[in-house]
């Protein structure tokens, strides 16, 4: 059951960046570590960073580290992906989740995610060269 709205979503050049949103209404994220993961038609969803409920952690896929920014603010209720520098490979849907399970570090966490979290629809990312 889809409990969480993903926002910003886009055509960019390649260059360009995006911030992606991620709100839960109904759900307050606050007690929930959040992550993003994206999906390419015919390839597995790739995990791309999570963050700890509080913001105080955060963890990255090598293929994003030093140009996505994962970051939350629990006032809004909201989980933010950064992304710098786009690339045509970076075109996908893009999928915030959250969940109660808080260690984020956990080699299980993303399957835990997969199993057990609540996702977003996805928002459509396309980056042109």
């Amino acid at each position: 059951q889809v409990q969480l709205v993903e926002s910003g979503g886009g055509l960019v050049q390649a260059g360009d960046s995006l911030r992606l949103a991620c709100a839960g209404p109904g759900r307050t994220l606050s007690n929930y570590a959040g992550g993003w993961f994206r999906h390419v038609a015919g390839t597995e969803r790739e995990f791309l960073a999570a963050i700890t409920w509080g913001g105080g952690s955060t963890r990255y896929a090598n293929s994003v580290k030093g140009r996505f920014t994962i970051s939350r603010d629990n006032a809004k209720n909201t989980v933010y992906l950064q992304m710098n520098n786009l690339k045509p490979e970076n075109t996908a849907i893009y999928y915030c989740a959250a969940h109660r399970a808080s260690d984020i570090f956990s080699v299980d966490w993303e399957g835990v995610v997969a199993d057990s979290g609540v996702w977003g629809r996805g928002t459509q990312v396309t980056v042109s060269s």
